[in-house]
């Protein structure tokens, strides 16, 4: 998924080579969406490339063509209203849709099946599906993947109990938190989603 900005920053340079023939210089992309940072255009650019809708010629400052991608449609549900899950409310309709891929979907994100009942006072349940987010660091109280002495993954909640531990948490009552020196604990991601088949 683009951002706004990634996305009026392809639209500029769409429009630009439909009209010139050769793509626009960051300058020019910068006036054209209100952005003075060379560095950050140059991210926007870099973004656009990564996740593959241009290609770019090394040491030519023109040097951007754009790949045809085939239009498709984010998958999404009709998203219907609310529906209260402590006191009964009045059951409003509000037809809308609910993009998936906005919610479960990136280049940043992957998925995991949970195994085992050491999450279950976070609602996280055997056989759920969880959506995480790839990056090396955590906060504590994160949820997240990480791996132990790099054979052992685990989905845990994360505190740093000192400048050389690391605690992973179960969010279940009848099971302890285990400690372990930091330099055994590598972060593969921080949880962001769930999702629960009921079939």
């Amino acid at each position: 998924m683009l951002t706004t900005q990634e996305q009026n920053t392809l639209q500029f340079i769409r429009n630009y080579l439909a009209q010139h023939g050769y793509a626009p210089k960051f300058k020019e992309i910068g006036l054209a969406i209100g952005v003075n940072s060379q560095g950050t255009i140059h991210r926007y650019v870099q973004s656009l490339e990564d996740k593959g809708y241009i290609d770019r010629m090394k040491g030519n400052s023109r040097g951007m063509s754009l790949i045809d991608l085939p239009l498709v449609s984010p998958p999404t549900i009709p998203l219907v209203g609310r529906i209260a899950a402590g006191l009964p409310l009045e059951a409003i309709e509000d037809q809308q849709e609910l993009n998936l891929a906005e919610m479960f979907m990136g280049p940043e994100l992957f998925a995991l099946r949970v195994t085992g009942d050491s999450m279950v006072d976070a609602g996280i349940l055997d056989e759920d599906y969880v959506i995480i987010r790839k990056q090396p660091v955590a906060s504590d109280g994160d949820i997240v993947v990480a791996m132990i002495d790099k054979s052992e993954a685990t989905l845990k909640r994360f505190k740093r109990k000192s400048e050389g531990q690391i605690a992973l948490i179960p969010e279940n009552q009848f099971m302890e938190p285990m400690i372990y020196a930091a330099e055994r604990v590598s972060i593969h991601g921080v949880l962001v989603g769930q999702l629960r088949n009921y079939r």
